[in-house]
């Protein structure tokens, strides 16, 4: 919105109008702008890691309510912005809930979701995600056309509304049965509650798995040292190169600066808005093709054609800007609705895929004794590189201009190699049972065999616990 670029980055906006000489590629090249976009990413990071000794010490709900409170703050303050000092501590605040959140749920719907249904379940998450981003284009759209030039206070301010209902719903939740076993309530309370959000009384052989995995958790004092172990180094990988991979899709850049791009190649204020409402709805409608579909193709399988459907629009794109797009001027009308159109189609593979898939299969592989501090290795290394790509996002289009997308197009490339290599399929397996499938696999084996018989041996007492209560 341009009255927000005037009131708190007069300098991209004095570029923007007056400066006809600047490259399209260079115009919104600006470190205040981007030190404001990426101070969320980075309090982010900090906030995982503080995240993970809260959740496993007090419990998912607990991350999820402090992460809900930090994000009633942020939007209060953004909103509320009278210098850039305020915009950035509130966006700082929303980092923190993000943080905290991302840390959470996903574990939080990962322990409560019944095997067959766990892909679903979770990809819920990422749905509300979509949900949240088309939300936010749609106030955005409506509010630039306020007169006055303050409805972006109406944009900031609106994150409180499910702020608010992610923290008042955080209150009535009941705890996991992994966390209530964790944190040593009396284990027929954890069982009662595993019936009842199973549906059925057969449900010994899962909770002798919780119970096996909670007592190897117990015996670990520093998680993230385990998680050096030899026998957890597929964990760790995983942990490290999915929310890696994820980040270097160049989803980001749609994300965050589908506005700017449209901008960029010509599109006016109200124009390049509306193209990104468009952008959303179409993630939001895959988001849930997604859902629909993964319990029963399983995760490989939508990984591999989301690589298709992201590596393809993006060399096209790139081509078409590199052909067609010069420093002055812009695309035709004709071209500028290719580039959404092939925009739209790389968002449908996204959304498929590595959207809701880099959130599922990190939730759901990682052993409960390091699984709160794998977690938060995930989240932390996802907002170490969407803080790096937002910080040099723009240094970088100014600078390789439609290169930029044969460079993420690039990285679709490797990272659906890294998939078909090295990820096994996690479809229906129990998530306290995940450990058999990296002892299968043709790479992985050779690390994690080592451990197989201490498991086996604290399942049998656990057993024997079961039977005697």
């Amino acid at each position: 919105m341009e009255p927000f670029l005037k009131e708190f980055f007069p300098g991209v906006y004095r570029k923007m109008k007056r400066d006809s000489d600047i490259s399209n590629y260079c115009k919104f090249d600006s470190q205040l702008l981007t030190t404001f976009t990426s101070s969320l990413y980075i309090a982010g990071l900090i906030a995982s890691f503080f995240a993970s000794p809260v959740t496993r010490a007090l419990g998912r709900r607990a991350s999820i309510l402090i992460g809900g409170v930090s994000f009633i703050g942020g939007a209060a303050l953004g909103g509320t912005a009278r210098n850039i000092y305020m915009l950035i501590v509130g966006r700082i605040l929303l980092g923190i809930g993000v943080g905290f959140t991302n840390q959470s749920v996903p574990l939080y719907l990962s322990e409560m979701a019944p095997p067959k249904y766990r892909g679903a379940f979770n990809i819920g998450f990422q749905l509300c995600v979509s949900i949240g981003a088309l939300s936010a284009f749609l106030i955005n759209y409506g509010t630039e056309k306020i007169a006055g030039g303050w409805g972006w206070r109406i944009s900031l301010s609106m994150a409180a509304v499910p702020a608010s209902i992610l923290t008042v719903g955080g209150i009535f939740l009941p705890e996991t049965p992994n966390s209530l076993i964790q944190h040593g309530h009396d284990i027929q309370t954890a069982k009662t509650m595993l019936k009842r959000i199973r549906g059925t009384d057969d449900v010994e052989a899962e909770f002798t798995d919780l119970l096996t995995a909670s007592e190897a958790s117990r015996k670990v004092e520093r998680p993230f040292r385990k998680i050096l172990e030899r026998k957890y180094r597929p964990q760790l990988v995983m942990s490290i190169a999915i929310p890696f991979f994820q980040q270097v899709t160049g989803i980001n850049v749609i994300a965050f600066y589908a506005p700017i791009l449209f901008r960029t190649i010509g599109s006016g204020v109200s124009d390049s808005l509306l193209s990104s409402v468009i952008i959303a709805v179409v993630g939001t409608i895959t988001t849930v093709l997604s859902m629909a579909i993964v319990d029963k193709l399983g995760r490989r399988a939508l990984f591999h054609i989301g690589g298709v459907l992201m590596f393809v629009p993006q060399v096209m794109i790139g081509g078409v800007m590199a052909a067609k797009l010069g420093d002055r001027g812009g695309l035709s009308e004709g071209y500028s609705v290719l580039v959404l159109i092939l925009i739209c189609v790389y968002v449908a593979g996204f959304s498929v895929s590595w959207g809701p898939l880099g959130w599922l299969v990190t939730s759901e592989i990682f052993p409960l004794e390091i699984r709160s501090a794998a977690q938060s290795i995930n989240v932390a290394v996802g907002f170490f590189f969407i803080f790096a790509v937002a910080q040099t996002f723009l240094a970088m289009l100014c600078r390789m201009k439609a290169a930029i997308f044969f460079f993420f197009a690039a990285w679709v490339a490797v990272m659906s190699g890294f998939v078909y290599v090295l990820l096994p399929e996690t479809k229906d397996i129990p998530i306290e049972k995940m450990d058999a499938i990296w002892r299968k696999h043709w790479f992985w084996k050779r690390y994690v065999n080592g451990g197989e018989n201490e498991f086996e041996g604290i399942k049998i007492e656990m057993m024997k616990t079961v039977t005697s209560s």
